[in-house]
């Protein structure tokens, strides 16, 4: 397993990577922001250790960089700052998992080998799906570069599509994914908030984003989505017949 470490300290770094060594890992050693991000999108790395406090740019804005670019490798980031807002703000930018100094460093290689079994798969900070711009962090919803005011509900059902572009998702799975157990409204109150987003993510002509798909569920269009089921088949599926 191959592990970037990115510390400018020069005695921590040493330490990680005689550890990592020891424990089996191959170390490829970074002592700031740029040469990280230069690092870790020329090669694939199975994790990645991330200090916070690094000269140039700092752990929070090599995140951000590595998952814009589509960089997925698991990245444990260090800091010496325990403050709640910045953990928040570290996992937000992409980070995968968080670890204040001074650490156990059993503790640091139990946290690695979760990560990697988990695997570099594709999750973004940021979802964007044609025209259509979700932050979950920041809670907010742009489209064609306008921002889309959206409820508390409304929200959690475009992130819930989009993160299953062009999937179809059926009524009961949109239900057990965003009411709890003891809901107790209508029927059809998936398709009355589908109905409440639509009127604010469809453009003024043209065919709806969140496609009717006749007895199944509803789906996110995307490009290379098929339109065999039209908006027109969105009435029917809204009125519950």
């Amino acid at each position: 397993m191959r592990v970037l470490v990115v510390d400018d300290e020069e005695r921590t770094a040493d330490l990680l990577r005689r550890g990592l060594t020891e424990a089996g890992y191959a170390v490829d050693l970074v002592h700031d922001g740029t040469d990280a991000v230069w690092q870790a999108g020329e090669i694939s790395y199975d994790a990645i250790v991330l200090d916070l406090m690094l000269p140039g740019l700092d752990g929070f804005e090599v995140c951000r960089r590595l998952r814009a670019a589509r960089r997925w490798s698991p990245i444990l980031m260090l800091t010496a700052r325990g403050d709640v807002d910045d953990r928040i703000h570290g996992l937000d930018a992409g980070a995968d998992d968080y670890l204040a100094k001074p650490f156990s460093f059993g503790e640091l290689t139990a946290r690695l080998r979760a990560l990697i079994r988990r695997g570099a798969v594709e999750r973004p900070a940021t979802l964007r799906v044609g025209d259509i711009h979700l932050d979950p962090a920041a809670r907010s919803v742009r489209r064609a570069g306008e921002p889309v005011d959206l409820s508390a509900k409304e929200f959690s059902l475009l992130e819930l599509l989009m993160r299953r572009p062009g999937e179809v998702l059926t009524r009961s799975y949109i239900l057990d994914h965003m009411w709890d157990l003891g809901y107790d409204g209508t029927s059809n109150v998936v398709d009355q908030y589908v109905r409440y987003l639509r009127r604010k993510i469809d453009p003024a002509d043209g065919l709806s984003r969140i496609e009717t798909v006749r007895g199944a569920g509803y789906r996110l269009r995307t490009e290379t989505t098929e339109t065999t089921d039209t908006a027109d088949t969105a009435d029917t599926a809204e009125t519950g017949t």
